[in-house]
């Protein structure tokens, strides 16, 4: 019989608060609308459903659109719908989130340099590390989205 997994910000709300003001700090730096889309696409690729769930209903409430969160998951074939900027940070979290044995390559990290300076690349690169990490917390705490 499957144990009941911990779930980690309730046992650990010490390093929630944390990774929660971490998250603030990145914020000011990067587009709420980038934000999201960044978060769901590690999302998506993470298979974490709670996640998925989360930065949808955020990104809606901020405006974005129905159409562009559905393309999220194929946002390399969805032409002109993302902007080069937008397209630039979802290739750079791909390679992130599959970060295999050869890392980021040197091409989509300059691709993203060419769209966003020093500061706000540190926290694009935060964001996607961030959203990893939370990804990874949730699946391996089988944390569901809401029934409704």
């Amino acid at each position: 019989m499957a144990r009941t997994r911990v779930i980690w910000a309730k046992k650990l709300p010490e390093v929630y608060s944390k990774l929660d003001e971490i998250d603030k700090v990145i914020a000011g730096h990067l587009e709420g609308s980038l934000l999201e889309l960044v978060k769901l696409r590690s999302s998506v690729i993470n298979g974490c459903s709670f996640c998925v769930d989360l930065h949808t209903r955020v990104a809606l409430k901020q405006g974005e659109t129905q159409r562009r969160l559905f393309l999220v998951s194929a946002w390399y074939e969805a032409g002109a719908v993302f902007t080069d900027a937008e397209r630039a940070a979802l290739a750079l979290t791909d390679e992130m989130t599959r970060l295999g044995e050869h890392g980021v390559s040197d091409e989509t990290y300059d691709a993203a340099a060419e769209h966003f300076d020093d500061q706000q690349l540190a926290a694009l690169m935060s964001a996607i590390a961030m959203i990893n990490l939370y990804n990874r917390l949730a699946v391996t705490s089988h944390l569901h989205p809401p029934a409704n």
